[in-house]
């Protein structure tokens, strides 16, 4: 029987923070677990509605006090940079938080997650150090400009696949762009977010940036409702995402969501063979499965499909699975116990569905009491069938087959998600066609999981609201205001005056 080493022991307790000092919750106890041994390794103490209300009162203060919102362009992005440094100088740190909580694996915190945090600092540095804003002339004798100012308070909803890689895209937007703002993690993953916070706190003004901790269902709606939050940034599951879309609704609060996704990677049979398919173990095993982005749905043109599915299998089944403190591990464990027992009755699903189950789908027994299960494959009946539809948001592949083109655009759009979509051709007028009519946010052609922070990142249909990106983050964390002057005096039309 396996035996790990906790990566890192942690404070007894995840707390929240608040006007720049360490905040205690009211609210329960809850446990913290390692994924890889199962082991309780700290306690969460909740915030209860009267800590969110301290929290978004510290945030509201501090827009009106600080003196955050009118800092200069080079003043702030020089604070964002300083932010940038200090995660780098304790990557070590944060990314054995990270792994404690997450189970990723360490080497891809630090190669991947740990870089991507710390470069969202520096791109909206760089970013809103370019900006410019608009003159009109247009009307005859009046000049109007146009401006952005910081919108006020932002609500920042974390999921805990990958905290610090996906909070901090939401953290350094909407500080860039002069709001303060409340960040809640996820209740399953709060330690590296936590000292993120505490880190970024002695860099900040008091209340710039402030935390609690807890429950969607406490936590997380009332802030959510909050009447004093103006901003409301959500990554996670749909269902949830409803729920937050609804109480943004009755405060009109604005929101971006960015939801789950059941991409298609589609595999023509032009395309280089061998980068494919590295791409397809890639996009649906790397963050142990568990990320919006991955390729689940693998569409392969039948005249390959037999040599493709034959090769994919011969390398999942030699994918080290284990300890993600061991440097030669490739997929840890699952995040969480319930989470690992939903992804294995998909197995179930796909029997009563007649898929095949073609490799894994069982857990990992001889790695002990974590959450380790066997990277899986399943050669799907049809798009019908419930592995094909559901998001299941693990080391799970579907495979499908298509003849044409067509049957393969039909069968990519043919969900209720619609985040990002892959493409593999070295065949132009394919990968034209094929990516025009593919009915998601992002389009990759021949690259996997490439994100561009200058354009514009979201999804279609039940894959979210909004967009996040350079101008898409302008535009969302700001208010727009014009103000229109006459050139000279004018003759005003006057009421009342005795002609």
């Amino acid at each position: 029987m396996a035996k790990f080493q906790n990566p890192i022991t942690p404070p007894d307790y995840a707390f929240g923070w608040c006007n720049g000092d360490v905040a205690r919750g009211s609210g329960d106890e809850m446990p913290i677990f390692y994924p890889a041994t199962g082991q309780q390794v700290g306690t969460l103490i909740e915030d209860g509605p009267r800590d969110v209300d301290r929290a978004v009162s510290a945030a509201a203060k501090a827009f009106k006090t600080s003196g955050w919102p009118e800092l200069s362009v080079e003043k702030r992005a020089t604070i964002l940079e300083s932010c940038e440094k200090i995660i780098l100088e304790n990557i070590d740190e944060l990314a054995r938080l990270e792994c404690l909580a997450t189970g990723l694996v360490m080497t891809q915190i630090k190669a991947f997650h740990l870089p991507r945090a710390a470069y969202n600092f520096r791109f909206f540095a760089q970013y809103i150090s370019q900006a410019s804003g608009q003159r009109y002339d247009n009307t005859e004798g009046y000049m109007s400009t146009a401006k952005r100012e910081p919108a006020g308070v932002a609500a920042l909803i974390a999921p805990w696949n990958a905290p610090l890689a996906l909070a901090t895209m939401k953290i350094a937007a909407a500080l860039a762009f002069g709001n303060c703002a409340v960040l809640k993690p996820s209740e399953q993953t709060p330690y590296s977010l936590v000292k993120l916070v505490s880190l970024l706190n002695t860099i900040l003004p008091d209340g710039v940036l402030n935390l609690v901790n807890g429950r969607g269902s406490v936590t997380g709606a009332h802030l959510v409702g909050h009447p004093n939050v103006d901003r409301i940034s959500f990554t996670g599951g749909t269902i949830t995402g409803r729920d937050v879309m609804a109480a943004a609704g009755r405060q009109l609060t604005p929101c971006t969501m960015e939801l789950g996704g059941k991409s298609a990677n589609i595999i023509f049979a032009s395309a280089d063979f061998d980068r494919a398919l590295d791409s397809a173990l890639l996009s649906i095993f790397s963050t142990n499965g568990q990320q919006c982005l991955a390729g689940s749905r693998i569409l392969v043109e039948e005249t390959i499909f037999d040599e493709f599915v034959d090769a994919f299998l011969q390398r999942m089944s030699r994918i080290k699975v284990g300890d993600p403190l061991a440097e030669d591990t490739e997929v840890g464990p699952i995040a969480s116990k319930i989470h690992m027992e939903r992804i294995l009755s998909f197995v179930d699903h796909a029997n009563k569905d007649g898929d095949k189950v073609i490799g894994g789908g069982q857990r990992r027994e001889a790695l002990g009491d974590g959450y380790f299960i066997d990277p899986t494959a399943v050669a799907a009946k049809s798009n019908a069938s419930t592995v094909c539809q559901s998001e299941i948001f693990g080391p799970f592949a579907s495979f499908l087959k298509f003849k044409t083109e067509e049957e393969a655009i039909s069968i990519a759009n043919d969900t209720e998600f619609g985040l990002v979509s892959y493409i593999w051709s070295d065949h132009l007028p394919t990968v034209m066609n094929v990516s025009e009519r593919m009915r998601s946010g992002v389009v990759w052609v021949n690259t996997p999981l490439t994100r561009e922070l200058r354009a514009p990142f979201g999804g279609y249909k039940n894959s979210g609201v909004g967009r996040e990106g350079g101008h898409s983050c302008e535009e969302f964390y700001t208010e727009e205001k014009t103000v229109t002057i006459p050139k000279a005096p004018l003759d005003i039309f006057k009421f009342g005056k005795m002609r």
